[in-house]
Formats: structure tokens, sequence, C-alpha cells
């Protein structure tokens, strides 16, 4: 008997804010609610939400030992952790920030490359509604354009033209 694929959930839903019409307790607290990791496996073509990263255990992470050095994780597979934000304007929610950070992982010597702060930075600038998703290579790109663009096509097309410009492919 083959096992089904378990369909992931979607993006967060936008929450009120919990701090609105007061300034006491969670006052300058972050909220997550609205961001979302996408983790990106280049070879396999394909892109799924996956909560787990949020705190560094998506599948693509567990059981793998972190380093700044790339060259601990040679001969690893590609990927891309995607920080999406989704806000709400009038027409409706929209894909607001998009920031990719890359990794890679080499199960067989269970050592990955990431660097750490980069990935906390670039979650930062998804929060504050920027693209920042230069590094991709052309591959990567359409993958994730495909995969914002079939998971709600509505929010893909509520979003910013510069998200659109950004993951054209040249």
């Amino acid at each position: 008997m083959t096992e089904k694929k378990k369909k992931n959930i979607g993006f967060n839903i936008i929450k009120n804010d919990p701090t609105d019409g007061h300034g006491g307790f969670g006052i300058g607290a972050l909220s997550l609610d609205n961001v979302s990791p996408v983790i990106i496996d280049v070879n396999e073509g394909e892109a799924e939400i996956d909560v787990g990263a949020m705190h560094a255990r998506s599948k693509a992470e567990k059981g793998v030992k972190f380093t700044q050095n790339r060259e601990d994780s040679a001969g690893g597979k590609p990927y891309w952790l995607v920080w999406v934000t989704i806000d709400r304007k009038q027409e409706g929610p929209y894909y607001a920030g998009v920031t990719a950070c890359e990794m890679v992982v080499n199960r067989e010597k269970r050592r990955g490359y990431k660097m750490l702060p980069e990935h906390v930075n670039l979650m930062d600038k998804s929060m504050k509604r920027k693209v920042v998703v230069e590094k991709m290579d052309d591959k990567s790109k359409k993958i994730l354009s495909d995969f914002l663009k079939s998971h709600n096509e509505e929010m893909w097309n509520h979003s910013d033209p510069s998200l659109h410009e950004a993951l054209q492919i040249n």
C-alpha cells in the first residue's frame, strides 16, 4: 500500500493585533502570525510550506548539524528557505514580503551550510514587506513563482509588481 503524500497546511492567517488599543503587556513584541517559511528543494523542483523551519526544524534541517563553512556540506543538496509574509489590503490578502536564504544539506555527512544571521535578517526584511530574491537561480525563482501562483492566484495578482519582476526569469 502506498502512502499518500500529506497535503501541507497553507499560509498563516492574519490575526488582529493583540496589542491594539493599549500600551500594556506585549507592546513592542514581534508577531510572526503572518510569516510562513517555504522550503524549495532545488533538485526535486518542489516547494512546500514547512512551519518547522520557523525554529530550524524543517524536514530538510532535522538531524543535520549546520555550520557556516560551505566545505562541511560539500556535495550536498541545495535548498532555499523563503520567508513569505502575507498582508491584507482593500482588494484582499497578498504576498507582501518574500526573502530567500540559501541552505545546503549533505544527508550522508549529516552536515549542512547556512548563515543563521542572514536567515534572521531576511525574515525581518520579509516582515518589513521587502522582496529579496536576487541570489536565487532562475530554476528556483520559477519554482517559487509557480508555487505562489498555484497556492493562491488571487494573492499573487494582488501582490506588488516588484515581486513579479523579481521572480521573472531572464
